[in-house]
């Protein structure tokens, strides 16, 4: 029981301490103020006034006293009832908001607190909205109502000027002052600027039919020189076409010129192909003739190897044949091989010099035939030596009824003709398809002239005169 009671009497320690503890801290907290940042603690008592701002500090009760004055900015606005009147005698009714704070200055801040700190901010703000008011009356009454409308800051700044000696003595200081309105009620401000409007008006006015004239103007200008630009395009364009067609028809020209050469050319290398492919089929034949000749000959030399071999065979046959029989008949079987030998040989060159003999006759005969042709060539280019202008003459006529019977002969493949005169004069029905034929007939001559490369006045230039003669080619030499 001693010991119950003894923890008993402890924890009523305890108890008793802690509640002294908190009792302290209690009171702690009660006695230490903090000031901050927007605004200033006026603590005064024992020890005098002094000024806290942005810490804290003891305030001992029943013999300090502690008071806070906010240093925060006020705003308000500053809008006389009466009217004002401007240097002119002209009544205005101005509005302005004034932005307003105490001083961050212990002194300042002693200063608002001898002045303010007893009262309400209603109260604080009426008191400056009277000093505002009335230094604003005085500047307005020193300004004209142009200048107080025109120049806004020079109010705003005479304003801080002039109240900044009043601030000061209430710990003050004028963070701005703006102008908000300033009207009057006999117009004089809006007739202020009419003058200026009629005259800006007059100027725009002016200044729009000055745009007008130039615009004009230039459009006119614009409008010539284009005028002018299309007529000189439209020269060169002209210019230049006449330039492109008289270069197309050179160039026409002169691909006519290079065709109707590359025709010419064309058919006088036709005409000595011709020639050349006669001359070169004529020498084909003959080396033909050659070959076959000599393929002969060759075969007849073969046939008497051949034949030569089998005699050879034959006779060692017999040998081995006689041997084999009996040594006594060897002597008349190879007086039997000798003779056959002998027979064969003389029928192998027998017939051997009858291949030879055909062979050159042969040979005669191709040669006879090419010499024959040669002067038959030879016959015929002294015939047409001999023509003469009518001779030539003669065969180009003689030879036309064929070429108009050649071009009139796909009409013979028609079956029937169904004529429809239009009534034309006589160039219509029958008259139409003999007069197509008679300008077909026509148009040998210009036939003549395109297969033979040359003019029909150039060929019968060179024809001989009649009676003129021309001396013979010389005959070939007989091989």
């Amino acid at each position: 029981m001693p010991q119950i009671s003894h923890v008993v009497e402890i924890w009523i320690y305890v108890g008793l301490a802690v509640m002294v503890i908190l009792f302290l801290i209690s009171g702690m907290a009660r006695i230490y103020r903090k000031a901050g940042p927007h605004e200033a603690l006026i603590v005064y008592g024992l020890g005098g006034t002094r000024v806290v701002k942005g810490h804290g500090t003891m305030v001992l009760p029943m013999v300090q006293v502690c008071r806070e004055l906010s240093l925060e900015l006020m705003s308000f606005d500053v809008a006389p009832q009466q009217d004002l009147y401007t240097k002119q005698g002209v009544a205005v009714t101005v509005e302005a908001v004034a932005q307003i704070k105490v001083k961050s200055d212990t002194e300042s801040i002693l200063t608002a607190s001898e002045q303010f700190l007893t009262k309400t901010d209603d109260e604080r703000q009426g008191l400056i909205r009277l000093v505002m008011e009335g230094h604003l009356r005085g500047i307005i009454g020193q300004l004209t109502v142009e200048e107080i409308v025109k120049q806004p800051e020079m109010v705003s700044d005479r304003m801080r000027s002039t109240c900044a000696d009043d601030m000061n003595k209430m710990g003050l200081e004028v963070i701005s002052f703006t102008i908000k309105e300033v009207r009057d009620k006999n117009e004089y401000i809006t007739n202020m600027g009419r003058p200026d409007v009629a005259r800006i008006k007059r100027d725009a006015d002016v200044a729009a039919a000055e745009a007008d004239r130039d615009t004009a103007i230039k459009r006119a200008l614009a409008t010539r020189e284009s005028a002018v630009a299309r007529a000189q395009a439209d020269q060169e364009r002209v210019l230049a076409e006449t330039l492109s067609l008289a270069k197309q028809a050179e160039a026409q020209r002169d691909l006519e010129v290079k065709k109707a050469q590359f025709l010419e050319v064309t058919k006088r290398q036709q005409a000595q192909a011709d020639k050349a492919y006669d001359i070169q089929t004529n020498i084909m034949q003959q080396q033909v003739i050659a070959e076959q000749v000599k393929v002969q000959q060759i075969e007849k030399e073969q046939q008497v190897k051949v034949q030569e071999a089998e005699i050879n065979r034959r006779e060692k046959e017999l040998i081995a044949t006689v041997l084999k029989q009996a040594e006594i008949e060897r002597q008349r079987i190879e007086t039997l091989a000798q003779a056959e030998k002998q027979r064969l040989m003389s029928e192998a060159e027998g017939h051997a010099s009858s291949i030879r003999q055909q062979g050159e006759a042969e040979a005669e005969i191709i040669f006879k035939k090419g010499e024959a042709e040669a002067k038959a060539m030879n016959v015929k280019a002294e015939a047409f030596q001999e023509y003469n202008q009518a001779a030539v003459i003669d065969r180009l006529f003689a030879t036309m009824p064929e070429v108009v019977k050649a071009l009139a002969g796909p009409l013979a493949n028609v079956d029937k003709i169904t004529i429809v005169s239009t009534g034309n004069g006589d160039a219509s029905g029958m008259n139409k398809i003999t007069g197509d034929i008679a300008k077909m007939a026509a148009q040998v001559p210009a036939l003549f002239e395109t297969l033979s490369g040359m003019p029909m006045s150039e060929l019968l230039g060179k024809v001989r005169a009649i009676g003129d003669k021309v001396p013979k080619p010389p005959e070939l030499p007989k091989a």
